[in-house]
């Protein structure tokens, strides 16, 4: 995904996008910019994926069966 494509599902400029992408740690920004960008990328098959056990990250969604 293109970062104009996720700013724009995120209702977000392209150049908050850049400041958030260019933070070091967690995403830096106003709380609800970050989640409107976080709920843009599950709404486009990312999952994210708790701290817990093998530590954090993100996976594409698994299709169902018979979706390809």
């Amino acid at each position: 995904m293109a970062q104009a494509d996720l700013a724009a599902a995120a209702k977000i400029s392209v150049p908050t996008l850049r400041r958030m992408e260019a933070s070091e740690g967690p995403a830096a920004g106003m709380v609800n910019n970050v989640e409107a960008v976080r709920r843009a990328l599950e709404v486009a098959g990312i999952v994210f994926i708790p701290s817990g056990g093998g530590g954090a990250g993100v996976r594409l969604k698994m299709s169902e069966a018979g979706d390809d």
